[in-house]
């Protein structure tokens, strides 16, 4: 009988058989109590009673999927004699069970860049009914492209795997829905939300904004020579980057306020007698383990002030001449010399 038939329908029986003659083989039927059926007679038209079976309430196969009953026909005779036959009654299943998934929300955490075919998580959905009723399938639940370019569902298992590169400084989170259908049409929804970790995947990046060079040696202390943009995409501590110069160039850092620039200032007085240019390398280290570094050059030009004097070869120059040397005679040649170039270098006497 299927799940779905009303109550009140009615199920022939065989007719019980008694070979004696007259009130001896007069029969009358009986059924043991059940709530679900009853026993109806139906007389026919040479006098015999046809018995059959009543439905009374609905039938829910995943309640109870089958009844026994005792159907006893009893003679006239006296003593009466009995006969019994034992009914048994399978419900049949009526896809009348959608899919229940185990969780209204499934929840997962991974890590960017996990390699194809990674297992994020595993839906589950049951049905309670049989056969092709009971078969679930899963799949996507209109969702967009991006979506199924980045993960894949298994139709039989459930299972949820990456399809393509997660990239956290893309998209850190993904919502979307899934879908379990059975045979017979029925279909229920779940939702997924995947949140995507950060990996150590980015070294600092550093842009030299803007680079005063060259720079007149007789700038003060302080002065700014450059500025610099330090970028980590990373986030937490993977994207917290500290700065360091190597090298003896009298410079030094100094972070700004938001952290992202970094200035360069002179440390001290520059001499371009002593060093004509300086180079540097600034190396930033971010705080990922292991961590990673980027690195920038940078060539500073010091050019030249008027800053320093003449200097004679000689601080006294003592020559002895007669007395009748003759006017015009060459008596002594002195030398200065000056540190500075160009015209703060060249030297003239009086």
């Amino acid at each position: 009988i299927g799940e779905l038939i009303p109550p009140g329908a009615r199920f022939p029986l065989e007719m019980a058989r008694d070979t004696d003659a007259g009130s001896n083989s007069l029969l009358t039927y009986q059924l043991d109590s059940n709530p679900s059926f009853s026993l109806a007679l139906m007389e026919s038209h040479d006098g015999s009673k046809q018995p059959e079976l009543v439905l009374e309430t609905a039938l829910d196969r995943e309640k109870q999927s089958s009844f026994e009953l005792v159907l006893t026909a009893v003679d006239g005779g006296d003593p009466a004699r009995s006969g019994t036959v034992e009914i048994r009654v399978n419900v049949t299943d009526a896809n009348d069970n959608p899919p229940v998934f185990s969780k209204s929300v499934y929840e997962a955490r991974v890590a960017e860049n996990l390699p194809e075919g990674s297992l994020v998580l595993r839906v589950q959905a049951t049905d309670a009914d049989t056969g092709s009723n009971g078969r679930v399938s899963y799949s996507f639940s209109n969702v967009p492209g991006a979506i199924s370019a980045l993960f894949s569902v298994d139709s039989e298992s459930g299972e949820l795997r990456t399809a393509g590169a997660l990239d956290f400084e893309e998209k850190s989170k993904y919502s979307f829905g899934l879908a379990a259908r059975d045979g017979g049409g029925l279909v229920s929804h779940c939702k997924v939300q995947i949140d995507v970790t950060d990996e150590n995947d980015n070294p600092p990046e550093i842009s030299i904004l803007t680079l005063s060079s060259p720079v007149p040696e007789d700038e003060p202390v302080g002065t700014v020579v450059a500025l610099l943009n330090v970028d980590d995409s990373d986030s937490g501590e993977n994207g917290q980057v500290s700065c360091e110069l190597s090298g003896e160039a009298p410079l030094s850092i100094v972070a700004s306020p938001g952290g992202s620039y970094k200035v360069l200032v002179l440390a001290k007085a520059l001499d371009r007698e002593e060093a004509a240019f300086h180079e540097l390398v600034l190396r930033a280290m971010d705080g990922g383990d292991p961590a990673r570094t980027g690195t920038a050059r940078i060539r500073v030009t010091v050019v030249d002030a008027n800053d320093n004097a003449p200097v004679f070869s000689q601080a006294e120059y003592t020559v002895r001449v007669p007395e009748d040397v003759s006017v015009g005679s060459t008596l002594v040649t002195v030398t200065a010399t000056d540190a500075d170039e160009g015209l703060y270098g060249q030297v003239k006497y009086s």
